[in-house]
């Protein structure tokens, strides 16, 4: 059983994805918060598999909870968010979040990224992403580029994986695309992370925008 925390100001948005995710025989929410303050305290008594965060919250927003609760190690979390706040999503990325969804996202997503962040995998929708980092640090996006020489510790082919999961591509799709199996490209990307010091995928594609391995349009 995945057990889920719902953290959201709306009273209305939290029922709504509780009648969700409650119908579904592998998950369960175990608990509800309208705050940060309220998410990092009840993360660390009831211990959820995956934190569902907003972002916009009254007392502690859902970016500083989302580090809080990350660097204590308490849950994943994965941040929900709107077009107009995807500022908000990236520094949540950057500060330990395993992946974010549009709050109108269809309830078979959510369930879908439900699993796969509990599994230990990182949500990476490539259009969401694209729009997301194509705006923060592409050239005219304002973001500050990381020194490219951090990537020399990665072979020809790590790069080249690093390159398809910033495009978005799973595990089974990296496979087909490079003629592997499933287990080389898990090994692959598993040294990829540990090489550059990466907690998951989200963090990996992050820093191949961050480094320009990865250019607004390739997507």
């Amino acid at each position: 059983m995945i057990r889920v925390l719902l953290v959201d100001d709306q009273e209305l948005m939290r029922m709504g994805f509780r009648m969700v995710l409650n119908a579904q025989e592998d998950l369960e929410v175990i608990g509800e918060a309208a705050d940060g303050v309220d998410a990092v305290k009840l993360a660390d008594e009831l211990r959820p598999d995956v934190v569902l965060m907003d972002v916009r919250m009254p007392r502690l927003d859902g970016v500083e909870a989302t580090k809080q609760i990350a660097e204590a190690g308490t849950a994943k979390v994965l941040v929900m968010t709107t077009f107009d706040m995807d500022e908000y999503a990236l520094s949540a990325l950057r500060n330990g979040a395993s992946g974010f969804l549009l709050k109108d996202t269809p309830p078979a997503d959510l369930v879908s990224a439900l699993r796969a962040v509990a599994s230990g995998d990182a949500v990476v929708s490539p259009s969401v992403t694209k729009r997301l980092l194509d705006r923060f640090l592409g050239p005219s996006g304002g973001g500050e580029l990381r020194d490219a020489s951090v990537l020399d510790v990665l072979t020809e082919r790590e790069r080249e994986v690093l390159v398809l999961i910033a495009k978005g591509l799973s595990n089974t799709e990296l496979a087909k695309t490079l003629f592997l199996s499933e287990a080389t490209v898990k090994t692959h990307v598993g040294r990829i992370l540990a090489k550059l010091e990466l907690r998951d995928r989200v963090q990996a594609v992050v820093l191949a925008y961050e480094t320009g391995l990865v250019r607004p349009g390739d997507v």
